[in-house]
């Protein structure tokens, strides 16, 4: 059986050199939201992926979130991403943005003072880190007025825009994790009685007027959506109508031609597992690339991958100590382990310090 997580994907406009994609990770390091250059140097360092998305990045100040988020809402940000899409391209690498919108997940000391933001006014359990505290509670969060709701979609569209005039090869709208799109979706943080609240479609209403939009502005063949169903992430627990809302998302998703849904199990976290059921329920209801992420391995990805479920494969860890990662795969080499204190914060160290394998093997030989 021919092996098809290390071979070349050509799908539409899209040429991928492998199966393989770099998740994206949040690494905060962007002091005051603005993509710092040895991000670049990261990403180009692993730009051997089919895909890399890059980390979650905020479309608007009120939506950064968790401390050294970069953003993608103004020009200065603009050319700084920009210079990083040159340096994966250089290195023959395609990329795409992922566009974010933390919500209630946030706090104003790392968004510029302005309040957090929700559908509604019911804060999340838990705690983030801010500049001048190790871990603060999420506050109460202002309910959105259904402009302000029509501004933030907008927003999205915008940033979109910005990312393509980036250099970026698409964007991946973030519609997991518990962050704003999800809360519009969920019943718990979504008490609203205007068009975006009360149904499954209007529930639903928040994100598909922001994927929609996307497509419109920048096209369907560069637009894509992270959607992580039944995990259960930043205090948003299972529902009664989670699996009728997915299902309405995703039929009405493919009566349009997005490029892909991007599926986060959270399950190596401790959530719930997406299960196998809906995994082929999706294929059968979307025609279009399917991408799986959640602690694979190059094994249970090529499983996927043989039994048809997934067109790509994404890998997040490994990925931060590995910038080879498919070539390693490939070759049949040793993974480095990471260092998971340097995960979140730690500049350099952490992040563009990692070697390739035979980098390593020539430092080691040096050394003895």
């Amino acid at each position: 059986m021919e092996q098809q997580l290390l071979a070349p994907l050509t799908y539409k406009d899209h040429s991928f050199r492998n199966r393989i994609v770099m998740a994206p990770m949040s690494r905060r390091r962007a002091d005051d939201a603005m993509p710092s250059k040895n991000m670049g140097i990261y990403y180009a360092q692993r730009a051997g992926a089919g895909l890399i998305i890059a980390e979650n990045t905020a479309v608007a100040p009120n939506g950064v979130g968790y401390l050294k988020i970069p953003g993608i809402y103004n020009d200065a940000q603009q050319a700084a991403w920009k210079n990083i899409t040159d340096q994966v391209h250089a290195q023959g690498g395609k990329i795409f943005l992922q566009l974010v919108h933390t919500g209630r997940i946030g706090h104003p000391a790392n968004q510029q003072q302005l309040p957090t933001v929700s559908p509604s006014a019911l804060a999340a359990a838990g705690v983030l880190r801010t500049p001048s505290a190790e871990q603060v509670p999420f506050p109460v969060p202002h309910a959105l007025s259904t402009l302000e709701a029509t501004d933030l979609v907008a927003a999205h569209v915008q940033a979109a825009q910005r990312a393509i005039a980036a250099g970026f090869d698409g964007v991946e709208v973030h519609g997991a994790h518990g962050f704003l799109p999800m809360q519009f979706l969920h019943p718990l943080t979504n008490n609203r009685t205007d068009q975006y609240g009360g149904s499954i479609e209007n529930r639903s209403r928040f994100l598909l007027e922001i994927v929609k939009g996307i497509m419109a502005a920048i096209g369907p063949e560069r637009t894509g959506l992270r959607l992580s169903p039944f995990s259960g992430l930043n205090d948003l627990p299972p529902f009664e109508e989670e699996l009728a809302t997915y299902r309405y998302l995703v039929d009405e998703l493919s009566k349009t031609d997005l490029l892909y849904i991007h599926l986060s199990d959270q399950s190596t976290n401790g959530e719930p597992p997406i299960p196998r059921w809906f995994l082929q329920e999706l294929r059968q209801r979307f025609h279009n690339l399917i991408i799986l992420a959640g602690g694979f391995t190059q094994q249970t990805a090529e499983a996927m991958l043989q039994d048809g479920l997934a067109n790509l494969i994404a890998f997040g860890r490994p990925f931060i100590s590995n910038p080879d990662l498919p070539e390693r795969f490939r070759n049949g080499l040793p993974l480095a382990p990471a260092d998971e204190a340097t995960f979140y914060h730690g500049g350099d160290k952490g992040l563009i310090d990692y070697p390739s394998y035979s980098r390593s093997r020539e430092c080691a030989g040096a050394a003895g």
